[in-house]
């Protein structure tokens, strides 16, 4: 990378007043940054601002890429307005896979999470990078459950603040393992700390890095819905989720399933059809036949441990020590009056 021409793209980008709406009709109008750098004239304090950063990015082995290189994503590139200049932590190597865009509620449950999480883990054994932003709930499953897969390079966080702010403080090793398999990306300073608007923003990225959106969880007025909608902008493919009617969680998916807007996603097996790769089945199939007889008696209504012990013929220690092993799966729960099957 030209180091002039990366000084004269971030002056523009971090001069008042300027994003990549406007930094793309300078560049329009007047040719190429250093043209664009002859106009605005930065004052010194711009100057001095912009090096501290490149000099601060390059201590936290940060790297730089613009839109004119191989290495900034292909599809992030079509879509408008897009970020010039992207940070990148991590490897960005990541950048140039297969990637599949996954969101949803931060508030997800511990059923949805799991099957994020599996599904996410599947996607990364397919060599895809698993790309969302970092949230609570949703995109934590995805991104944890893109780690458990084998190998490097397995998720894309998006952030909306720079690349080295870590948010939510609660994923600060979440972040870590993020940047040591794959790549955290942002296109805000470096230590940028973000407002509300930049989620939004973060939102349209994670939607535009990928050819195709899933959505978990989600009710109407959730961001990942805004998410969606600019993933539509794009003519992106989406996919959704569905969940029980009864929870105001599942009306995203359910309703854009309803109206023909996302297609139905029930397992990675409609990506990859030829496998016919069915996750509960898989799951069940490494279960003792007493885990799974266990998991046949219960529902969504709680059965106690004394009911479970006379329908499946066990004693209580038994029904206690293999829910234990079914909690630990995130296959079962614990409630009032007994246990739910998740």
């Amino acid at each position: 990378m030209n180091i002039d021409d990366l000084f004269n793209k971030l002056l523009i980008l971090r001069s008042p007043n300027i994003g990549p709406v406007k930094y793309a009709q300078l560049i329009k109008q007047y040719g190429s940054p250093a043209a664009v750098i002859d106009v605005l004239k930065p004052d010194d304090a711009i100057r001095d601002l912009v090096l501290r950063e490149i000099e601060r990015a390059k201590q936290l082995n940060i790297y730089y890429i613009c839109d004119d290189m191989a290495e900034y994503p292909k599809l992030l590139r079509t879509v408008a307005n897009h970020p010039p200049v992207l940070a990148v932590r991590g490897n960005v190597a990541a950048l140039q896979k297969e990637t599949v865009s996954i969101v949803g509620t931060r508030h997800a449950t511990a059923a949805g999470m799991n099957f994020i999480a599996n599904l996410a883990k599947d996607f990364a054994g397919h060599n895809y990078a698993v790309v969302s932003g970092m949230a609570m709930g949703t995109d934590t499953a995805a991104h944890r459950g893109a780690l458990r897969a084998a190998g490097n390079s397995q998720t894309i966080a998006v952030l909306a603040g720079g690349v080295d702010y870590i948010w939510p403080t609660e994923n600060e090793s979440l972040y870590w393992e993020i940047v040591e398999r794959g790549a955290v990306i942002s296109e805000m300073p470096v230590g940028f700390v973000p407002v509300a608007a930049n989620f939004v923003m973060r939102n349209r990225w994670v939607a535009g890095i990928s050819q195709n959106l899933i959505l978990g969880e989600a009710d109407l007025k959730s961001g990942s819905m805004k998410t969606v909608k600019f993933a539509c902008e794009s003519n992106r493919k989406i996919w959704a989720i569905p969940s029980h009617p009864s929870d105001s969680r599942a009306i995203g998916p359910n309703s854009l399933i309803k109206s023909g807007a996302a297609k139905l996603c029930d397992s990675v097996s409609d990506f990859f059809k030829n496998e016919q790769f069915d996750i509960d089945k898989t799951k069940n199939e490494k279960k003792s036949d007493s885990e799974n007889s266990l998991l046949d008696a219960l529902g969504t209504i709680p059965v106690s441990e004394s009911v479970l012990s006379e329908i499946v013929k066990k004693t209580i220690s038994e029904i206690k020590r293999d829910l234990v092993i079914l909690e630990l799966q995130g296959l079962v729960r614990k409630v009032d009056g007994g246990y739910v099957r998740l």
